[in-house]
């Protein structure tokens, strides 16, 4: 008797954070993301620059029609987060679910540096509305008591009480440049901070 036993295929995402409108940045992701077949690329934040336009920097992933979810850093404007257009879309305070992989985010949008108790809230309620075997949650900003704390920024509280509370699969952030990288455990929760280079996540 032979028994096969079909692996479920998993979410290749390629996750990257604080652009700040590089266009050169984004052709570079755009380019990785086709190279290495991931499904989705998944941005934390702080898309804009110097320059008015912030949705310039997306201009790579629109013309290769690649899906991106994405959420505002404090860079971001409020207003802006909501385009939607090619398989382009933002999350803040809205989740996705893809291949069984559900995604929320929370973005800090109009150099908003820390959540609130309302924020947790609505965090905990699209969480539970989530039907899928995996859960990621998305952030501009990091989580208290992590390792990104090393910059001397304390990470968020709300945040944290997420984690700790809900524990999802997976919780990815940037913000702190520096902290590009690092990765490390919080209970069953892989936390993964991204930034410029990208990183390549399977789940």
């Amino acid at each position: 008797m032979f028994v096969l036993f079909f692996m479920e295929k998993k979410l290749k995402i390629l996750a990257a954070g604080d652009l700040h409108g590089d266009i050169d940045t984004a052709k570079r992701l755009s380019g990785r993301a086709k190279r290495e077949s991931v499904d989705l690329i998944v941005l934390t934040g702080d898309i804009r620059g110097f320059a008015n336009d912030e949705m310039k920097v997306l201009t790579p992933f629109l013309k290769a029609n690649q899906k991106v979810v994405f959420i505002s850093g404090n860079w971001d404007s409020f207003g802006e987060h909501y385009f939607i257009g090619n398989n382009i879309k933002s999350i803040h305070k809205r989740y996705v679910v893809y291949n069984n992989v559900g995604i929320l985010g929370i973005g800090s949008p109009d150099w908003k540096l820390s959540l609130d108790p309302f924020d947790l809230k609505e965090i905990k309620n699209n969480f539970k509305k989530m039907k899928s075997k995996k859960k990621v949650l998305v952030s501009h900003l990091h989580a208290r008591r992590t390792r990104a704390e090393f910059s001397g920024f304390a990470g968020d509280k709300f945040l944290r009480d997420a984690i700790d509370e809900l524990k999802p699969d997976l919780f990815i952030s940037s913000h702190i440049h520096e902290a590009e990288g690092i990765e490390e455990k919080i209970g069953k929760t892989k936390v993964i901070q991204v930034g410029r280079k990208g990183k390549i996540i399977e789940i």
